[in-house]
């Protein structure tokens, strides 16, 4: 079976601290401006209120009006859009990867690696799953940002000719601060994995001063950017993607045939 190209709109906004509504506004205005179909609409982590770790007045479950939201975009667009957000369920707060489907069907990852120099931990729950989803016969792994800085979790597996997945999707509020080490560590995933490399990153500085600048890209599976959007500033692109070059380069390059194959124990 051949695999289509895959189009992918990454969004790089500027947050408003804490308003929904605002930023879901915002993101409508974003939708109105692609000019052509697109097959996932990328946002960035914790979407509708930037980068939170006092979830109790923010949270929603996943039957809110953040979700309600997506799903209705999603029908609109005719389009997979995801994002992280805030979500309350069974007692604990969930930094939650929401994957949502024209039709309203929905997948989640539960952000894995809580960020323990921001406290995250403290008022999150740790995910324990990973998620891999099939869009038009793309594998894909999405994941969210601090995820990005441990490479055995993000890690591709290939068996009998087969990968696990073929991009790997990050979506981050990662400040401006540790830019290099964004940037650098999205292209070591995309080189070790022999997957494209998705990313949607914030900027603007958020309500506890903390700047972002962005650095969203797309970068392929020789660590190559094919797009970087601006830097500290407002940004949409969408753009193409090839099955058939990447299926090309690993029957080329058959590193994945050496990979080390392990298990990753998952306590708490």
């Amino acid at each position: 079976m051949s695999v289509p190209d895959l189009t992918i709109t990454l969004l790089q906004p500027d947050l408003a601290w804490q308003d929904k509504k605002s930023n879901l506004l915002k993101f409508e205005d974003f939708f109105n401006k692609i000019d052509r179909k697109t097959d996932l609409i990328v946002l960035p982590e914790m979407f509708n209120t930037g980068f939170v770790v006092e979830p109790q007045p923010l949270a929603e479950d996943m039957n809110g009006p953040t979700v309600e939201w997506m799903a209705h975009q999603a029908d609109k667009m005719k389009s997979v859009i995801t994002g992280s957000l805030v979500i309350h369920e069974n007692r604990n707060y969930y930094n939650r990867l929401v994957w949502m489907h024209p039709d309203g069907k929905c997948f989640t990852y539960d952000k894995r690696h809580l960020f323990h120099p921001g406290n995250e931990h403290e008022q999150f729950a740790q995910g324990s799953k990973k998620l891999i989803v099939d869009l038009l016969g793309w594998k894909i792994c999405p994941l969210v940002c601090y995820d990005l800085r441990f490479p055995v979790w993000s890690k591709n597996t290939w068996s009998k000719g087969t990968y696990e997945y073929d991009i790997l999707l990050y979506m981050a509020n990662w400040p401006a601060a540790r830019s290099y080490a964004f940037r650098q560590l999205l292209i070591a995933r995309a080189i070790e994995n022999q997957s494209y490399v998705v990313a949607s990153n914030r900027v603007g500085i958020d309500g506890k001063g903390t700047n972002h600048q962005g650095d969203s890209a797309v970068i392929d599976f020789k660590g190559k950017h094919i797009i970087e959007l601006e830097a500290n500033k407002d940004g949409m692109e969408t753009i193409n993607i090839s099955y058939p070059q990447l299926s090309a380069f690993r029957e080329s390059f058959t590193v994945g045939m050496d990979w080390d194959v392990f298990e990753i124990g998952v306590g708490f």
